[in-house]
């Protein structure tokens, strides 16, 4: 299937990573578009935690860079943006994506495919959408936990159902390669991983208030829901990136560099 890609140069660079400027309007418009036209479109969510990954795995940073639409996920993406002269229009988080396009399958008759999540989630979820979009046509629905040896035979599923648009609901980094080794092959037009996000569809996990979104404090929610699992993490993945700003903007001011010039991060 061929593909939308843009031209690389026409992005900016946030620390070394290309991101589209884009809003939601923009962002839903050229994933439609794709549907429509059948040529194969990638969208990749970037918040802090991908910037610091993105360091230290080098098929993590390829993967990324050869996706035809990246967007902000993070407000601390939107914020550093601004800091280092990268004008980014809004945040464009992957769930609020994602319900967008589920809304416009639902009048438009796309059919949609939901790889990853636990299978009772997964059940779950699925059964939310369908009370909420009664119009929405599910091609087919597989958990994320397959092993390795038979992800040809999850390709071939998601072949024969013939989606529209296909939804990865893995953790990272693991859709993101998934979509980059296989994605181009699946015959669908759209695919785009979402994370967690079916967890949030089925009420497993809830989002922040609006207010706190705003805010950039979507992870300190999330952190008083799972404090356990989540605390090392975000203190070693914040603390990163918050260096990782404040010393491309020291260099930035030193070397009085373009405002969208990328830094390499270091490992």
């Amino acid at each position: 299937m061929q593909s939308a890609k843009p031209s690389r140069g026409t992005r900016p660079q946030l620390l070394g990573c290309p991101i589209d400027a884009v809003d939601m309007d923009e962002a839903v418009a050229r994933c439609e578009q794709a549907i429509v036209s059948r040529r194969y479109l990638q969208h990749m969510s970037i918040n802090a935690a991908k910037l610091v990954a993105l360091a230290g795995d080098a098929e993590l940073r390829r993967a990324v860079e050869t996706c035809d639409l990246i967007t902000a996920d993070g407000q601390s993406v939107v914020w550093a943006g601004r800091l280092l002269g990268v004008r980014l229009p809004e945040r464009v988080a992957g769930i609020d994506l994602m319900e967008r396009l589920l809304a416009a399958a639902n009048e438009n008759g796309h059919a949609v495919y939901i790889l990853g999540a636990r299978p009772e989630v997964l059940e779950t979820a699925i059964a939310r959408l369908r009370e909420r979009y009664p119009r929405l046509r599910i091609a087919g629905a597989r958990d994320g936990y397959y092993a390795d040896s038979e992800v040809d035979r999850v390709c071939e599923e998601i072949r024969g159902a013939k989606p529209d648009i296909l939804f990865v609901a893995m953790s990272s980094p693991r859709k993101e390669y998934f979509l980059d080794s296989r994605g181009g092959d699946l015959g669908v037009p759209f695919a785009m991983g979402v994370g967690g996000s079916v967890d949030v569809l089925a009420g497993i996990t809830r989002r922040a208030p609006r207010p706190l979104q705003r805010l950039g404090l979507e992870w300190a929610y999330r952190l008083i829901q799972e404090p356990r699992r989540l605390a090392g993490r975000y203190l070693r993945t914040n603390g990163r990136f918050a260096w990782m700003v404040l010393r491309a903007a020291l260099t930035r001011r030193g070397s009085g560099d373009a405002a969208g010039a990328p830094s390499e991060p270091t490992a």
